[in-house]
């Protein structure tokens, strides 16, 4: 599974639990609260849309080889935290407050990586 549908489909996960967990008030409340983080999602994203653009057509070499982490050890990264949380944030509601914030997080790491990926190439390009 590439890491789009990955983001698409725990996007999904996330929003049906809190809907079911929370109801739709609490729930438009938990995302609302993360909206620093998600503006900062729009520079990251006109970013990587400007060098996608730039370099459209032209073969890219992907610098980010080397940075693959499995899906087994972001799993198990992921429960070593809901441990933690469920501890830190008083139980299970206050752990699954959190998967937004995590969401949230994770795109801004996978579009920088992204992005960087093509600025290097944009680099190697213009040199």
């Amino acid at each position: 599974m590439n890491s789009r549908n990955l983001f698409i489909f725990t996007l999904l996960i996330i929003i049906a639990t809190y809907l079911f967990i929370f109801g739709q008030d609490k729930t438009i409340e938990l995302i609302k609260n993360e909206y620093l983080f998600v503006l900062a999602l729009i520079p990251i994203t006109l970013l990587l849309l400007y060098f996608k653009i730039k370099l459209k057509g032209k073969e890219l070499i992907d610098f980010n080889k080397n940075s693959a982490i499995s899906l087994k050890s972001t799993i198990m990264f992921f429960l070593i935290f809901q441990v933690i949380d469920y501890i830190s944030e008083d139980g299970f509601i206050g752990m699954i407050s959190l998967w937004f914030l995590y969401w949230v997080m994770g795109l801004i790491a996978y579009l920088l990586m992204e992005t960087i990926n093509y600025y290097k190439n944009y680099k190697a390009r213009s040199i």
